[in-house]
Parts: structure tokens; C-alpha cells; sequence
């Protein structure tokens, strides 16, 4: 804050007052003194708060500046930087009128020319003029050093108020591994509410409240816990959603849509139809849709950067907002914004990041070196691998390498930090591949690459190595080829990779301990994999990984809008019987079944009493254009007209 701006708001805060011609006279009379003189105190300027009842007056720049926060100021060049400040709270003010003389030399010595009524006062008066001139010299030091405290002190003032100035946070500041970074969005003009997960549009329906709530169930530990709530009106429109799931018409959901907008397990689910059917725009539309609804519930503590607010996924109230978020950070990335999907697979992370149940651990990895942010990505790693052994992940075991090796080929980094980062990202890389040598020749088979007859020949690397590791070892490595195989295709990282692949094969040749312990953890660790993996795999919808999972979920009934539900799901109100598992099929069909219930895998036959395969297409053709003129004839008709002080404002998320 500059002087020029304190001044100002000394002036708002007195009411601007008008000043009279004494209003530069330092008034430096006694108590005494000022009782003879009675009305004309008004020519005065009002004495800040705590300046005693009937005290002396000054007209002083400063005093607006709150005297008792400047009591402990530190010293500087000899002085307390705040000590002419904070004698004017003694008796006498001796301290303000050495800074009110040194002010009035500059005046002319408005002292001097004073009226004849001030020429009569006390010898005290006298005295004391005679004394600060006789010490004029040191008095002017004071004032320049006066100055520039005041500068210090209003640095010390805006810090301790927490007011934000521009420059980057110092080093000791760092935020939380999951805090979401983002970017201020421009307020829209149109809509009252400032949302920052989606912007709304002129398009949508009206919104009124459809009976989604967000409360606050604890805080312990400096997390806070909420949860979704619905109301009656909500919960009946969610039994009218599972009630057309189950029938299996589409069409039910669109009719729910047209009374209830704002359902977001509907939107979710006619968002899915709308992929399959490669109508990307209006899924995105959809998905934004659900997104509103739900943070136009958030309770006011709930935070979306912070990585302190949790939501429990046991709660079905809460899986909508974790799947809705998914699949906006998958439409994300699709659309070449990695660096936001980045930002959304945090927030995921971060609503639960013990159970994780999306196991966005398995992708953080992939956006963060998409995002090209190799840092975040090795902070993640050293921070959680202690407690959470992420290099037992096959994508953390060689993603993180990867990040080393591309920040060593930076070239405006130090030469020595380039070197240490080489170093490791080698030792990190040969680790992986003894930890996991099934995923070499997968892998360059993916990026078009042949092996030397020496790799492919050996019996650590050759077809062995992926035909004897365990299933749910094959899963996530399929996983992890599938979604990042590209990411090694350039000629400098598979020049890096050979070279760390024959110094694996000396180490096996010479009979290294280390590759017998890691053959003896793999048949130990990945023996079955947990519920959210399979949940994530479904979700990601990679071919060769959904094609790995065990036949116990296959044959499953796996809804789109709840994928594999908990088992120890915590219910808030009673709901209707889930869909009976179907014995026929596979996690596919079913799956696509949920969403599009005219769907039939190749060489089904069609059921008894339906018509052929192309009478189904027909109908569901149809059903998609109704839906294409539900979203285009709804409109926004009544738009409250913007503030004028909020026009051209920013907002920020929390």
C-alpha cells in the first residue's frame, strides 16, 4: 500500500472533512493550554483512537497507522523504526511533536507565523521550540529514517493482513503434493453465480435448485469431511432413474430430463449414449451439465483446491461427483489439455486419497508427463513412496525414470543437475526392468521396435517373462502400454533404454541377488488385484486391459453411472433393488448394455418378439435425434443482468 493510497483511506474513514487554515498548524499546547482556548480545538484535526481523552492534537499524515500494532517494532539503524510513532501514546507526545516540528520546517516554519492567539501560550511552548531547534539536525535524520520505516512498517502490515502482492512464493512455502493449481476465470456476465469446474450456457435449461445439498459431516485432524444430501424430490427422481435403467429404455431417461434437468446420474448416463454414439459435443455438454448441478451444492467450507475436503465413495450421493469428474478430465485430455486433466486427476485424488477409489494412481502418472510436469511428478514419488511403495506400480516404475531422463535433456538446466538426473533416471530404469522385465518387449513391440536378437533371445526378457507373470500383473501392465506406450517413441529415449537394458542383462548374467528377490515379490504382490483397479479399468475402457479382468467381475451387471459399487456401500435412504446379475456376457456387453440398451455384441441373435438388428439401429437413430432436439430447444430465457462493479471481475475458487 503506498502513502498516497493510505492517505486516501485516512480520508474515508474521517469523512473527508474540509481543511480549515490551521489545518497544517501543529497544535503542541498542554492539556492546560487547551482549556483556555475552548471552541477553536475545531480547527484541529480529530486525534486517532488511543490518544488520550483530551491530549494533543496533530495534524500527522501517519496516524491513521494503528499506534499499538507498532509497539514491538524491530530496530533499525539505531532506533526503534516505530519509536516516533509510538511516543505519541506517552504522556507529552514527545514523539509526535519532534516529527510534527521537523514536518512544519518544511512548511516555512509555520511555528513562527502562527496567529497572535498561539504567540500567547504558556513558556512551556517556548522551551520546547527552542530545544527541537537546537536539535534540527538530528531531528532531520530522524524524518528520513521516519520515512523509510513507515515503508517497512506498511510491508510488515500488509503481510500479517495476508494481502497478496505479485512474485513468485518463497521456497519454505511449498503448497500440498495435491493442491489444485488454477487460473482465475472472467465472471460471465449473464449468470449470477461464479462456478470454475464448467461454464454455464445460454443453452441450458434454467437452473433451479433440484434438490441437491452438500453438508458437513466432521472435521478432525485438519480435514474436513462433507457429503452429498438428496431431498425427497431428489430421491424420487432417482428411483425414476434406476427404475428406467432397469427397463432398459433409454428413452425413460430423456422423459426424467424433461422434468428434473438437472438429475446428474441422468446426465451422466445419456452422456455415455451420446459418446458411443460418437456425439462427443453433446456428452461434453452433458457432462458440464452435472458438474454445475453438483457445485452449485457445495457447502461453503468445501474447498476445491485445497486437498483437505473429503467425500466418503461408499456414499452413493458422492460417486456421481467422482465419476462426473472423470469423464470431464478424460474429454480433457482427448482434447489435447493436459495439463488441466492433470489438475481434475488431483482434485480425484484428493476427495479420498487413501482408498482412491478411481486408482487415479494408475494415471496421474501418464497426464503429468503429458503435461511435460516432470517435477510434480518426482515430488509425488519421493514424497508417497514410503508409505504408499508406488514403484510396485509398473507405471510409477517407469514413468518416474522417464521423468528423470526427459528433465536430464533440458538444456537450461545447470550442467551438474542435467548429470544427477541422468544418473538416476538410469538407476531408476534398470530397477523397473528387473522389477518387471514382462513389459520390454510389449512395449516395443507398441512403438513399432524391434529388439536385438541378444534381448529377445534371453530368457530374462524373451516371451517367458510376460507369459509367467501374474494376471493381475499382466492387467496393469496392459494398462499402462495401452494409455502410455507413446511416450517412449522418441529415438533419444530408446537410445537411453537399450543402453540400461544390456547393463540389466550383465547384472542377470553375473547372478545378481536382486533379480531373484524381485522374482520372489512378483509372485507375492500381484496375486489378485483390488476393486478400484478393476473399477478403474472399466472406466478406461483400454481393450487389452478390460479384456484381463477376472470372471468373477465379468459376469457381473456393471451399471455406467455406478460402476462396481463398494461392498460396504453406506446407504442414506432406502432405493430400489439393483438390477439382478445377468449369468451371459461379458463386462463389455454388459457395460455397453447400461448405457445403450438396443446394444447386442457381434453374433447375438436378437430375442423372441423384438425386431431384426436393423429396425433396433433405426430406433435407436431415432432416439438420438430426439434427444439432439431436447438439447437444442432448451433455453435460457430469463438472464439476470450483470452488476456493474462485478463486470469485469475475477473470481477465484475458494
Amino acid at each position: 500500500m503506498s502513502r498516497r493510497a493510505l492517505r486516501r483511506l485516512r480520508g474515508e474513514q474521517r469523512g473527508q472533512e474540509p481543511l480549515g487554515p490551521g489545518a497544517l498548524q501543529f497544535d503542541l499546547r498542554d492539556e492546560d493550554d487547551a482549556e483556555e482556548e475552548g471552541p477553536k480545538r475545531e480547527l484541529g484535526v480529530r486525534r486517532p483512537r488511543g490518544a488520550g481523552k483530551e491530549g494533543v492534537r496533530v495534524n500527522n499524515r501517519f496516524e491513521l497507522i494503528n499506534i499499538d500494532d507498532l509497539e514491538d517494532d524491530p530496530v533499525v539503524n539505531g532506533e526503534g523504526s516505530g519509536c516516533a510513532l509510538t511516543d505519541a501514546a506517552a504522556p507529552g507526545h514527545k514523539g509526535r511533536a519532534q516529527r510534527g516540528n521537523t514536518e512544519s520546517k518544511t512548511d516555512g516554519d509555520v511555528a513562527e507565523t502562527a496567529p497572535p492567539e498561539q504567540s500567547n501560550a504558556s513558556g512551556k511552548l517556548r522551551k520546547k521550540k527552542k530545544k527541537q531547534k537546537n536539535k534540527k539536525s538530528s531531528t532531520g535524520e530522524a524524518s528520513e529514517n521516519g520515512l523509510e520505516d513507515i515503508d517497512r512498517i506498511l510491508e510488515r502490515m500488509e503481510d500479517s493482513a495476508g494481502w497478496n502482492r505479485p512474485g513468485p512464493a518463497p521456497l519454505s512455502s511449498r503448497k500440498h503434493v495435491l493442491y489444485v493449481e488454477h487460473r482465475p476465470r472472467q465472471r460471465q456476465r449473464v449468470y449470477p453465480k461464479c462456478t470454475w469446474l464448467t461454464t454455464p450456457k445460454s443453452t441450458w435449461p434454467r437452473y433451479s435448485k433440484p434438490g441437491l445439498s452438500m453438508r458437513l459431516l466432521e472435521s478432525r485432524k485438519g480435514l474436513s469431511f462433507f457429503a452429498f444430501e438428496h431431498s425427497e424430490e431428489y430421491q424420487q427422481a432417482q428411483h425414476q432413474f434406476l427404475v428406467a435403467v432397469q427397463s432398459m429404455e433409454l428413452n425413460n431417461i430423456v422423459v426424467l430430463l424433461q422434468t428434473s434437468p438437472y438429475h446428474v446420474d441422468s446426465l451422466l448416463q445419456l452422456s455415455d449414449a451420446c459418446r458411443f454414439q460418437e456425439d462427443q459435443e453433446m456428452a461434453r455438454d452433458l457432462v458440464e451439465r452435472a458438474l454445475y448441478s453438483m457445485e452449485c451444492a457445495f457447502h461453503p467450507l468445501f474447498s476445491l483446491t485445497s486437498g483437505a475436503c473429503r467425500l466418503d465413495y461408499r456414499r452413493p450421493e458422492n460417486r456421481s461427483f467422482y465419476l462426473a469428474l472423470y469423464k470431464q478430465m478424460s474429454f480433457l485430455e482427448k482434447r489435447g489439455c493436459p495439463r488441466t486433466a492433470l489438475e481434475y486427476c488431483k482434485l480425484i485424488l484428493s476427495l479420498e486419497p487413501d482408498e482412491d477409489p478411481l486408482c487415479m494412481l494408475l494415471l496421474i502418472d501418464h497426464l503429468a508427463l503429458r503435461a511435460r510436469n516432470y517435477e510434480y511428478l518426482i515430488r509425488l514419488f519421493q514424497e508417497w513412496e514410503a508409505h504408499r511403495n508406488l514403484s510396485q506400480l509398473p507405471n510409477f516404475a517407469f514413468s518416474v525414470p522417464l521423468a528423470y531422463f526427459l528433465l536430464s535433456q533440458q538444456t537450461d538446466l545447470p550442467e551438474h543437475e542435467r548429470s544427477s538426473a541422468r544418473e538416476k533416471a538410469s538407476l531408476l530404469i534398470q530397477q523397473a526392468l528387473t522389477m518387471f522385465p514382462g513389459v520390454l518387449l510389449p512395449l516395443l513391440e507398441s512403438c513399432s521396435v524391434r529388439p536385438d536378437a541378444t534381448v529377445s533371445s534371453h530368457r530374462f526378457f524373451g516371451p517367458n517373462a510376460e507369459i509367467s507373470q501374474p494376471p493381475a500383473l499382466s492387467q496393469l501392465v496392459s494398462l499402462y502400454l495401452g494409455r502410455s506406450h507413446f511416450l517412449w517413441k522418441e529415438p533419444a529415449t530408446m537410445s537411453w533404454l537399450e543402453e540400461n537394458v544390456h547393463e540389466v542383462l550383465q547384472a542377470v548374467d553375473a547372478g545378481d541377488p536382486a533379480v531373484e528377490a524381485c522374482e520372489n515379490r512378483r509372485k507375492v504382490l500381484y496375486q489378485r488385484a483390488p476393486r478400484n483397479i478393476h473399477r478403474h479399468v472399466i472406466l478406461s475402457e483400454i481393450k487389452d486391459a478390460v479384456a484381463a479382468l477376472p470372471p468373477d467381475v465379468t459376469t457381473q451387471s456393471v451399471m455406467g453411472f455406478d460402476p462396481l459399487p463398494p461392498s460396504d456401500t453406506i446407504y442414506s435412504y432406502v432405493r430400489p433393488e439393483r438390477l439382478s446379475p445377468i449369468s451371459h456376457g461379458n463386462t463389455i456387453a454388459l457395460f455397453f448394455r447400461s448405457l445403450l440398451p438396443n446394444y447386442t455384441m457381434e453374433g447375438e441373435r436378437p430375442e423372441e418378439g423384438v425386431a431384426g438388428g436393423l429396425n433396433r439401429n433405426q430406433g435407436l437413430n431415432r432416439l438420438m435425434l430426439a434427444v439432439r432436439d431436447m438439447m437444442a430447444n432448451f433455453h435460457l430465457n430469463d438472464l439476470e443482468a450483470p452488476h456493474e462493479d462485478d463486470a469485469d471481475g475475477e473470481g477465484e475458487w475458494d
